[in-house]
């Protein structure tokens, strides 16, 4: 838990039959009112699932490197079309985020085989990836003829990953990676 002082309170308080009761502020108390342990348990849940999303984002940063690389390789070093560039980019990204996610983010997530964690991954990749390109295309179109074509080709880039992001993370959370508790 969060501090020894409130393990050993919650842990005699339980044992005796009562509830556990602590001000964050004062240390173990018996006041009304006061936040119980199962707050405390919450609390350290909502700190481990920030952790997670934390370990998602730099996962989603290795990703992000990827496919910008990529996108810029075959774009201005081989003069792929833009959209097809960043098809391909993405399928670079997608690779490097379910290895990601799988080995380091949601490693305790066990309850399906790795091909069908997989088949939901790049599934929910696939209206991501619907999802990235309409920005993209939207972006990358708009903003051209005020940017320049390289620099609306990063910013577009950018909008679109961000946009994606949102989705991939909640999704996953919900299907691919729902069989591990919140907060656990």
């Amino acid at each position: 838990m969060l501090d020894p002082l409130v393990d050993e309170t919650v842990d005699s308080s339980l044992a005796r039959g009562g509830t556990a009761r602590f001000d964050v502020a004062q240390g173990p108390s018996a006041q009304a009112g006061a936040p119980t342990a199962s707050s405390a348990a919450t609390a350290a849940g909502v700190a481990r699932e920030s952790k997670r999303v934390l370990k998602f984002l730099v996962v989603g940063a290795a990703a992000f490197v990827v496919e910008t690389a990529a996108l810029s390789a075959l774009v201005l070093g081989f003069s792929f079309a833009r959209l097809t560039a960043k098809g391909i980019a993405f399928g670079l990204a997608v690779l490097t985020s379910y290895l990601g996610n799988s080995l380091w983010v949601f490693r305790e997530s066990r309850s399906k085989s790795r091909l069908r964690q997989f088949a939901e991954f790049f599934s929910i990749s696939v209206v991501g990836l619907a999802v990235n390109l309409s920005v993209f295309g939207v972006f990358d179109r708009l903003s051209s003829p005020l940017l320049g074509p390289t620099l609306a080709l990063f910013a577009a880039h950018a909008a679109a990953v961000g946009v994606a992001m949102s989705w991939n993370f909640l999704a996953n959370r919900m299907i691919t990676y729902g069989d591990i508790r919140y907060g656990v």
